[in-house]
């Protein structure tokens, strides 16, 4: 009998990124893994993105989208695809050959294991040094500020252990689709041609871009699935803010100048609109003094550095009663009634 070999879809995401599609689509072409798809939504791009990618890469399926932002790519591709594992993954990455093989047999070796990531390290990297790493899943700490796991630190072994870990990167991550499926949410928005899939969604259209990863990976937590990292598969991120080291307070002021405007408005937005929906009240009684201080620090922050972000309390404030909404149901069906044990206190 043949051995069963699960489907993978694999869903690129891209906006006039027609710069990193050649590099990116023939690092997938060349995977060891026997049984996937590739699939682009592209989100309007004017560069020419599609007709490159019709030209050099006839296999690959085009969808035209909207620019709906990353949530709204992520929703088309999962209700456009039926792998039984679904990746999405920015077009600045590439790829080991095994590197979904390797990660899908540990899928595969525990039926509880929601997302999964690899060792993502920086894509350009100098020849005389240790590599760089870019990621290896989420960190969260108490004050509910969530980092990328040992990003800009050289990689010297120390991430060398299969662990479960708070989430993983948007950058590249791989889904079991049931469990996405289960943390599906309502939309909770008035639409005159309601389809189902227009009434619910899996990533959170609030959202645009930005806090989208670490919204899933708290929801799969909260449902009961297990985020996970696998130092054996290899992937490589031209990160487009660089690989910086953000961990301690000094650490982001001192880059956040990298950040554009535009981002640190969504994150701004979406952070809150994130905690709302998901804290639960025991975890918010345990953290509440270090999460106040937190958001008193940001808000006198930007009132004094950033004035231009103070819209984006406005734009979440207007979000709000529809997050209330998600809240709702995020609540009523979670399976666990605390997060303490993946919050840990920010180093000094």
């Amino acid at each position: 009998m043949a051995e069963h070999v699960p489907k993978l879809s694999i869903i690129v995401i891209t906006h006039n990124e027609k710069g990193f599609l050649k590099e990116c689509l023939s690092s997938l072409q060349n995977l060891a893994y026997k049984n996937y798809e590739i699939v682009m939504i592209d989100q309007d791009s004017k560069d020419g993105s599609v007709e490159l990618v019709e030209k050099n890469f006839p296999e690959v399926r085009i969808i035209r989208n909207q620019n709906t932002g990353y949530c709204g790519g992520s929703n088309k591709g999962f209700y456009e695809t039926k792998g039984e594992y679904i990746a999405i993954v920015n077009p600045d990455t590439t790829y080991e050959k095994d590197y979904f093989d390797t990660l899908i047999k540990v899928l595969e070796s525990d039926p509880k294991i929601g997302a999964i990531t690899g060792k993502i390290l920086k894509a350009t990297q100098d020849s005389d040094s240790q590599p760089i790493i870019d990621t290896t899943g989420l960190l969260a700490f108490r004050n509910r500020r969530v980092v990328d796991r040992g990003q800009g630190v050289s990689d010297e072994g120390q991430f060398e252990k299969r662990e479960e870990v708070f989430g993983v990167s948007g950058c590249i991550a791989l889904y079991r689709r049931a469990a996405l499926k289960d943390i599906e949410l309502p939309t909770f928005k008035s639409s005159k041609k309601k389809t189902k899939n227009s009434r619910y969604e899996v990533w959170d259209s609030d959202f645009f871009m930005y806090k989208e990863d670490i919204d899933i990976s708290w929801r799969l937590n909260l449902r009961g699935w297990k985020c996970v990292y696998e130092p054996g598969a290899i992937a490589y991120h031209k990160r487009g803010t660089a690989v910086l080291k953000r961990y301690t307070n000094k650490e982001v002021m001192k880059h956040r100048s990298h950040i554009s405007p535009f981002a640190k408005k969504l994150s701004y937005k979406n952070q809150r609109l994130m905690q709302v929906k998901n804290e639960t009240p025991l975890d918010i009684l345990k953290s509440l003094p270090i999460i106040i201080w937190k958001e008193i620090l940001t808000l006198g922050y930007i009132v004094l550095r950033e004035p231009t972000t103070l819209i984006s309390l406005f734009k979440f404030l207007r979000a709000l009663p529809r997050a209330l909404k998600k809240r709702h149901h995020i609540q009523k069906t979670r399976q666990i009634n605390s997060m303490t044990r993946f919050f840990s206190n920010m180093p000094k």
